[in-house]
């Protein structure tokens, strides 16, 4: 696990841009109320991250999934959080599923190509093969 509590914390980076978003214009924020906020959302995680390892656990697997996650969340009595999570993770799986899509679509015009290009380079071959072949014919005329 981690050598020091620090390392438990979310990067300074990803915590600033949260607090931007969700501040008004123009408000600003100490360096100590950033500090504060930053452990309370690192707490926050290793905690949502222990209930739902329970719920995993609980199933007998190792391997924490959304279901482990939103049952936490509900045992933790964050219930106002279920919608927005739960739209969150549709919006999230939509986006992975498209991409999955892509991926395939460009894989099969990949493979496609491919085939395309095979053809080609098998025509080609027929074509020397022919080339060859001819002059031969014709010596055989010749004798």
């Amino acid at each position: 696990m981690a050598e020091r509590p620090e390392d438990l914390n979310l990067p300074n980076a990803v915590i600033t841009r949260i607090i931007k978003e969700a501040l008004p214009d123009g408000v600003n924020i100490s360096k100590e109320a950033r500090s504060a906020i930053s452990r309370a959302a690192s707490v926050f995680v290793l905690y949502a991250t222990s209930c739902a390892n329970n719920f995993a656990m609980k199933g007998k697997r190792k391997t924490l999934n959304a279901g482990d996650v939103l049952s936490a969340m509900e045992e933790m009595e964050f219930q106002r959080f279920m919608v927005p999570l739960k739209e969150s993770l549709e919006v999230y799986r939509r986006e992975q599923k498209g991409k999955k899509e892509a991926r395939k679509d460009k894989d099969k015009k990949a493979d496609s190509e491919e085939q395309d290009k095979s053809r080609e380079e098998d025509n080609d071959d027929d074509d020397e093969r022919m080339e060859e072949e001819e002059p031969n014919d014709e010596e055989e005329l010749d004798n």
